[in-house]
């Protein structure tokens, strides 16, 4: 199993201007802990929308790399938007699926992915031309890799433990959004 601190280290030690939006729980901790940047937006409060606005942010500045760190249980609150994604067809669109079996911060009950629904298979069936399911440290860099310099969209479906997360230490919703518009030169 992907221990997802040592991958973040590992991806934020290749993030050059690409923009990175993570779901609401531990992935965003990690993110943040690993290299916080102007260019990640820390989603709040937001259960499952980080898919739905990585895809927006890709429409919108297609000349850029944007990267969706998510988990299984915020992806699960919106399946849909896997199909409108594959249909988009955005070619520099990477899903990142951080699955740990159940919804660590609210108490570790699990969620489908515990029992039988493998999120890489969705993700083909819903139509992502370019999907890579990984349990491994190794695989997880070699998938990264290609993904940032091959066009997409891509879904990585990460298998890892749940560890604890130091979390907090990060700036208020409404700072995150200033600065990550600051980054991408939108006057608010």
């Amino acid at each position: 199993m992907i221990d997802r601190t040592e991958a973040s280290k590992y991806l934020v030690g290749k993030l050059k201007d690409e923009l990175v939006v993570t779901s609401l729980a531990n992935e965003k901790y990690d993110l943040q802990s690993c290299g916080d940047r102007a260019r990640n937006f820390y989603n709040w409060n937001a259960m499952g929308m980080a898919s739905s606005l990585g895809l927006g942010l890709a429409m919108a500045r297609p000349e850029l790399k944007v990267i969706v760190y998510d988990g299984d249980g915020s992806l699960l609150m919106n399946l849909g938007s896997l199909t409108t994604i594959a249909s988009r067809e955005p070619k520099n669109l990477i899903h990142i699926v951080w699955d740990n079996r159940s919804y660590a911060m609210t108490g570790g009950q699990p969620t489908a992915t515990a029992f039988h629904t493998d999120l890489a298979k969705v993700a083909e069936g819903a139509g992502y031309p370019k999907v890579e399911r990984v349990e491994t440290l190794a695989a997880f860099r070699q998938a990264a890799d290609r993904a940032l310099k091959e066009p997409g969209p891509w879904f990585i479906h990460c298998l890892m433990e749940e560890k604890p997360v130091k979390g907090g230490g990060l700036p208020s919703p409404t700072a995150i959004k200033q600065r990550f518009m600051d980054a991408l030169g939108v006057h608010h």
